[in-house]
């Protein structure tokens, strides 16, 4: 039987951050499919109450051994215990961590598109790497609280619309005050019982947490923060689209004998009418209007700017896996490079499709079908 002298000198060995972390990233990747399952969010909602109930607990040692009076963490029958197993805090709260930024670094991946919402994305990521070289520091309770009022944020913002149904600026900022309101209970509790607390202590502790959330807000006034839950699944532009017994055939110029990937017209030959199809992933339980954006910058002018041609609205609802389905069409074309935002109401961008419009002559040539 493995003895308590070796699990822990197993455990102290330099490898078991990384093996704690990439354990966390697994699992998730595993386990998660979408993003308004109730399993996984009860998963999430599970790893944020053990992580909030880890950094009181790491606060409350480092302020008894600091000597502060009433920051006994646990009675006494129990002390025994805890303290054999306080040396591994910093591992399990870097297992949640890794769990929590992989989990939203797989959702947020999804409704992230190459341009300004991609900011946010590329920030989880960043921490969800830096996560795996924080050992030494997870015992910091002031950047401890910083990482849980992001991950609480990070939650928040997708599991509000998914359970409300609602996703407007009101809602983000109610996500928002929720997650300082959640980052200033731990501390509070980190503190709690002590007598004449360290008022500057405290609020030393609750500066970064209120400094991220308010950058957070103005990334999302920004437009950097990807519209979760809301995820592009598929998209293209079609010389034809049609439906047919709830199944969509679009139409495209077949390709040449090695081009087996292509899927849509780009180039499309020709000035129109050409159709852009998507279909964007919503939860069950929203609906909500998304805008194609159709935008042209002329052939040969590489250094100007996209200029809006139109920007049609279309509502959308929630719950098929492959995503709500529907099209837009652009009656004339001009020679050029064209793309089609997918937006959001308030313009944040949850899918592009750029393609090159060219002279054509005459009729199209012979089509191929798929259908979605």
């Amino acid at each position: 039987m493995l003895s308590t002298a070796r699990l822990r000198a197993a455990l102290a060995r330099p490898f078991l951050p990384v093996v704690f972390f990439f354990a966390g990233v697994t699992y998730d990747s595993v386990t998660l499919t979408r993003i308004d399952r109730l399993t996984d969010n009860l998963i999430l909602l599970l790893y944020l109450s053990l992580l909030g109930l880890l950094i009181i607990l790491t606060g409350r040692a480092d302020l008894a051994r600091a000597g502060l009076s009433g920051a006994a963490t646990e009675p006494p029958v129990s002390a025994t215990a805890f303290e054999r197993i306080r040396p591994y805090y910093p591992q399990a709260i870097q297992f949640l961590l890794g769990g929590l930024f992989s989990a939203y670094a797989i959702f947020y991946s999804q409704s992230a598109s190459l341009t300004g919402t991609a900011v946010f994305f590329a920030v989880l990521v960043a921490v969800l790497v830096v996560n795996e070289m924080l050992k030494d520091r997870l015992s910091n309770l002031r950047l401890l609280v910083g990482l849980y009022a992001l991950v609480c944020f990070s939650f928040l913002t997708f599991f509000l619309p998914v359970l409300t149904g609602v996703m407007n600026t009101p809602m983000f900022l109610f996500g928002a005050l929720c997650s300082l309101g959640a980052a200033f209970w731990v501390i509070r509790q980190v503190y709690r019982g002590i007598p004449d607390r360290p008022t500057r202590e405290m609020a030393l502790t609750g500066a970064p947490p209120a400094g991220l959330i308010v950058i957070l807000v103005g990334f999302y006034f920004l437009h950097w923060i990807p519209p979760v839950p809301l995820s592009l699944k598929f998209g293209g532009i079609y010389h034809q689209v049609g439906k047919q017994d709830g199944v969509y055939r679009l139409g495209f110029e077949q390709g040449a004998w090695y081009e087996f990937w292509k899927r849509s017209d780009d180039p499309f030959h020709g000035a129109g009418p050409a159709s852009c199809f998507t279909a964007v992933f919503a939860p069950v339980a929203l609906q909500t209007t998304i805008l194609h954006h159709w935008q042209y910058r002329p052939a040969g002018r590489a250094e100007a700017a996209f200029q809006t041609t139109d920007r049609i609205p279309m509502t959308i609802s929630g719950g098929r896996d492959a995503g709500y389905r529907g099209y837009t069409t652009k009656a004339k074309l001009d020679p050029g490079e064209w793309r089609v935002d997918v937006e959001t109401k308030d313009g944040r961008v949850i899918g592009r499709i750029g393609f090159r419009a060219v002279e054509g002559n005459g009729e199209a040539d012979r089509l191929e079908t798929i259908e979605r």
